[in-house]
């Protein structure tokens, strides 16, 4: 898949409130620079830090309305459809999203990214240890969730368990983004779970690849070394042309959000190299039989 193609099933379909936040915050961060504004002044003029307006300009926060009109007026943007039309967006941006219910149970970081998630429309991601969470079984979903939380009550355990089962509609509804999943062999025969479990996951990613949406890749054993032996990542690209590509690298406690134009591109040559140097999708089945067959 060429890093300049982007899907156009999807285009304007506002997904959540990820979409708006996003755009609100790049008008904003617009704005601030073409009237000369340093981030300072203007967190100085909201009673805020310079972190909120960093996270207000990528998207990562809700708005308050108040804020927003302080700041088009600090930036001086007086013309009353540009600032009527950005406060409209800003009331889109602060709906709440399914995931909000289980905020109770997830970092903030974690909330961007299920925001991100629902609302791109060309999903590519490396997984290094673990199926990607779209794909997962219930039973591997549990074993995986409970390596994180193993002193979690059940009713919580449940609770996360659902969450990543939840994200799962996402490809079942009417305009699903096209999903490129590359996974290591590694994470395909270590024993999440046990024998059982492990079985039914790879009859899982078998059935999930013959998706039109969805193509999924092995990097077997054989290849050897290769650039995205570093870590997990996944690469967001959205519909709408004046968002940017973002990319997602998350750790054990914390998530990181690049969406610098040298960061994206680096993410998506090393991810064009991968996938040109392995079989072609078609033969992923191949592999993923050969596997269930040694677990």
């Amino acid at each position: 898949m060429s890093t300049d193609q982007r899907d156009g099933g999807r285009a304007g379909d506002v997904q959540g409130p990820t979409v708006p936040r996003m755009l609100v915050g790049i008008q904003l961060q617009r704005f601030r620079e073409a009237a000369g504004i340093s981030p300072d002044q203007a967190a100085y003029e909201i009673r805020a830090s310079r972190s909120k307006i960093s996270r207000m300009e990528n998207g990562l926060v809700r708005f308050k309305e108040r804020d927003v009109t302080d700041l088009l007026t600090l930036y001086g943007i007086t013309d009353e459809k540009t600032r009527s039309g950005l406060v409209t967006l800003t009331r889109q941006a602060n709906t709440a999203g399914w995931w909000s219910k289980y905020g109770d149970i997830m970092a903030d970081w974690f909330q961007a990214y299920l925001g991100l998630e629902t609302a791109a429309s060309v999903i590519r991601t490396f997984e290094l240890q673990f199926v990607h969470g779209l794909f997962q079984t219930e039973d591997y979903a549990r074993a995986v969730t409970m390596l994180g939380h193993t002193t979690a009550p059940a009713e919580e355990i449940d609770r996360r368990v659902g969450l990543r089962l939840k994200r799962q509609d996402l490809l079942n509804g009417p305009t699903p983004p096209q999903v490129w999943s590359v996974l290591d062999e590694g994470a395909l025969r270590r024993p999440v779970g046990g024998r059982a479990v492990m079985r039914a996951q790879l009859e899982r990613l078998v059935e999930m690849s013959k998706l039109r949406h969805v193509t999924i890749q092995v990097v077997p054993f054989s290849r050897g070394g290769h650039a995205a032996a570093g870590g997990s990542f996944t690469i967001l690209r959205f519909a709408q042309p004046d968002l940017p590509d973002v990319v997602y690298l998350e750790q054990l406690t914390i998530a990181l959000y690049l969406d610098k134009r040298s960061d994206t591109d680096h993410y998506a040559m090393v991810m064009d190299r991968l996938v040109t140097k392995l079989e072609q999708p078609s033969r992923a089945a191949d592999l993923l039989h050969r596997i269930y067959q040694q677990v």
